[in-house]
């Protein structure tokens, strides 16, 4: 039984954290969840590892916070955002990680920011937020012309996984705002319809790991790391940001990506590959 003294005292503690901070925790979980699914790749398929993702996130979420809770307190149209968000996550992961099995993590990362700072610029239209999305286009189209040849199937998925991030945030920060502390609630009901969606072409994969404990337990982790730190603390910095700003926000994780790409997974980028990250880097630096 939650007390509510302790709530209250743990939603003040919450509000007093600057949220940039609960950005850059954020951004470094983003990546760092992933590139240690990347590794998992060698025992389980993609999609599999997708299914292991979600389902950790949703089955923490649930001893946690018990979601349904929220859903039956919701209305229709804030139902149907939870329906909608749950989509949203469910098919994101799943082209998030058949991406990451075909291109670089620091590539990946670098498509997956267009579709943000698109909103971004949508929000504010001036000639300098002009000339940040010519960089940005630059960067990852520079990007795409390295991979494109060799593979373009990675590309469609990254840059499936680009629009679908869109929508993240777009739904993202309704389900913040309207549902202020209930916010947590309500991506945790998301979760579970993310684990739903992705079942059919996840537990098949999934369940090669069924026998092996310590791939369960490192999928757990990458469950923890991609679904529930960093989309909490998404939810936590929405509350307190402008949707224009929180996609500004979002230029730390091109370059995140690269540099956990390059720790964890020794994934050295070439030339172009920096050129490219630096560019929608610098139309972010530009952006207003």
């Amino acid at each position: 039984m939650r007390m509510p003294g302790t709530a209250t005292s743990v939603r003040g503690a919450a509000e007093r954290v600057p949220p940039a901070a609960y950005f850059v925790t954020s951004a470094v979980f983003h990546y760092l969840g992933p590139a240690f699914a990347v590794l998992l790749f060698a025992r389980v398929e993609p999609l599999g590892v997708a299914w292991l993702r979600v389902a950790t996130a949703a089955a923490v979420f649930a001893a946690w916070r018990r979601p349904w809770r929220a859903v039956r307190s919701a209305g229709a149209r804030q139902r149907r955002l939870l329906l909608a968000m749950g989509v949203v996550l469910g098919v994101m992961n799943s082209l998030f990680y058949l991406a990451l099995q075909r291109l670089p993590l620091g590539t990946v990362g670098a498509v997956e920011f267009l579709g943000p700072v698109l909103l971004a610029t949508v929000a504010v239209r001036s000639r300098r937020n002009a000339a940040a999305l010519v960089l940005v286009v630059a960067g990852v189209g520079l990007l795409t012309d390295v991979h494109l040849v060799a593979e373009p199937w990675g590309l469609a998925f990254a840059f499936g996984n680009s629009a679908l991030f869109l929508l993240y945030v777009v739904l993202g920060h309704r389900i913040a705002r309207d549902g202020g502390a209930a916010g947590i609630d309500r991506l945790g009901a998301a979760m579970l319809v993310a684990t739903v969606v992705v079942a059919p072409v996840g537990v098949a994969d999934a369940a090669a790991a069924a026998t092996e404990p310590v791939v369960l337990a490192a999928a757990a982790g990458v469950g923890i790391c991609s679904s529930v730190v960093p989309y909490i603390c998404d939810q936590l910095a929405m509350a307190r940001l402008p949707r224009a700003t929180f996609a500004l926000m979002l230029s730390l994780l091109p370059v995140t990506a690269v540099l956990i790409g390059l720790l964890v997974l020794r994934q050295v980028p070439s030339a172009p590959e920096v050129a490219g990250v630096l560019l929608v880097v610098a139309g972010l630096a530009v952006h207003r």
